[in-house]
């Protein structure tokens, strides 16, 4: 390029800038001021600039990259030039071990280029895969996000959807055309219900602030620590019979829990927050809604998340259990979480809040099948059966034949709870390590989480579970 050429270059570039060029404008503001550094800045497709600004930068001190569609260039069509710049910085971070936030805002492809966009966007779908687990990748969804441009979204770690965005594979009118009367296909509502965006957010300020904490509170990469921050106490108590999200702030620090995928998988709630400066993941059961796929599926996912970054997790389990109907899929799905939790070498401290009966205890809270240990509070319930069908199955005899054989059997399960399903018997048995008072949860699981911070667990070698 000849120095006029470079001064062209140069003019425009600053033009784009003072102009408001939103994809470098987002990048400057997902990055600490003054500290953003963008890298093939003068790249070319071939009817101009390539669409997509790409560099790296400091997130609250710490090094990440970031990469954003410019919808203003050709809609965002994605090029070959176009995917090796996004390519540029997925190499820089497998190199650095440095995380990644991906932000979206493009109408497709540019189809013209053929063969050598099929090959780029497989070229970036295999970069994104090669560091699942390796270094936090976060999806910022601003626009349009389409087809396999959806597919690298929806495989990262984290996908935040502004409000108006849209996220789908098959485009809506064509689903419309086919019969497909989906409302509302491809929306933000739609996609976090599906569990596809774990947080939705009004404005592009509040999702990329909302990526920023996200990645304060996660690690560089998986062989890094997890950042410690300061922090104080919750300000108050909490109701034990409560809905399990304030239970969850009450032993949080305080201001520190961001809930992860509210819309989907009503059975269980997750949340990233941090006890005594520490970040930890909670997964916390419903007490109203039971296990069902989604929320088993979420579940599953949350672990894994928790355990490629080598956060403790933390599991209130106060459930009815697993949905009783006659959808076998859901089988599946809990082998899945129940195979999440046993696979995951991160600490793991469970503690029962309310019932925990038979699958669901053995697969969430089981000292013996996946948590290094298990607490409970006085009014839990740990059986492996249910109190009512315990006692038809176990004491039949205890009241057939009684005048009113309804009040003795509920007087018989009163017992069961009593005796056979306290956590004392539980104890006992060596099932549980301690009851604790609600009030003493967070200091209990405070000191548990520093007595495992040096576990170290192995496995034995295979590549991965088929589960």
């Amino acid at each position: 390029m000849s120095s006029t050429d470079n001064a062209t270059r140069l003019a425009e570039l600053k033009a784009s800038m003072d102009s408001g060029n939103p994809a470098r404008a987002r990048l400057t503001a997902l990055f600490d001021p003054d500290s953003f550094v963008e890298l093939d800045a003068f790249l070319q497709a071939e009817e101009g600039e390539a669409g997509v600004v790409a560099g790296y930068g400091l997130i609250e001190g710490g090094v990440a990259y970031a990469w954003s569609q410019d919808v203003t260039v050709s809609k965002g069509a994605v090029s070959a030039a176009h995917a090796g710049k996004i390519g540029k910085i997925y190499e820089l971070a497998a190199k650095t071990g440095c995380p990644v936030v991906c932000v979206y805002d493009s109408h497709g492809a540019k189809l013209d280029e053929g063969g050598a966009m099929l090959a780029a966007y497989s070229k970036m779908l295999q970069s994104a895969n090669s560091l699942s687990g390796v270094v936090p990748q976060i999806s910022v969804v601003l626009g349009p996000c389409a087809g396999v441009s959806a597919m690298l979204a929806a495989g990262s770690d984290f996908v935040i959807m502004e409000k108006e965005a849209e996220l789908f594979l098959t485009a809506p009118f064509i689903a419309k055309a086919n019969g497909d009367s989906c409302e509302g296909a491809g929306s933000a509502a739609n996609a976090a219900k599906a569990g596809v965006a774990d947080l939705v957010c009004e404005g592009q300020e509040a999702c990329l602030e909302a990526a920023r904490k996200l990645l304060t509170m996660l690690p560089q990469n998986n062989l890094a620590a997890a950042p410690l921050f300061d922090y104080t106490d919750p300000a108050g108590g909490f109701d034990p019979a409560g809905c399990p999200k304030l239970i969850v702030k009450g032993i949080a620090d305080a201001d520190s829990v961001l809930e992860l995928a509210p819309e989907f998988g009503k059975g269980v709630y997750t949340f990233l927050g941090t006890m005594a400066g520490a970040a930890v993941g909670f997964l916390a059961t419903s007490r109203e809604n039971p296990l069902d796929g989604d929320a088993c599926e979420k579940a599953a996912r949350f672990v894994k998340l928790c355990d490629a970054y080598s956060i403790p997790l933390v599991t209130l389990l106060g459930s009815k259990g697993f949905v009783l109907n006659s959808d076998v899929s859901v089988v599946r799905a809990a082998a899945r979480m129940a195979s999440a939790y046993a696979e995951a070498t991160t600490a793991k401290v469970s503690v029962v809040t309310g019932t925990a009966f038979g699958p669901a205890y053995v697969a969430m809270g089981s000292k013996n099948g996946n948590a290094d240990v298990t607490l409970a509070w006085p009014q839990a319930q740990i059986s492996a059966l249910a109190p009512e069908t315990a006692v038809e199955f176990l004491w039949t005899e205890r009241f057939k034949g009684t005048e009113n054989a309804e009040a003795t059997r509920k007087a018989l399960v009163e017992e069961y709870i009593a005796t056979e399903a306290s956590p004392i018997e539980a104890a006992k048995q060596g099932y549980i390590e301690a009851v604790i008072t609600p009030e003493e949860t967070r200091k209990s699981v405070i000191n548990m989480l520093d007595m495992l911070a040096g576990k170290r667990e192995s496995k034995l070698p295979k590549k991965h579970a088929t589960i």
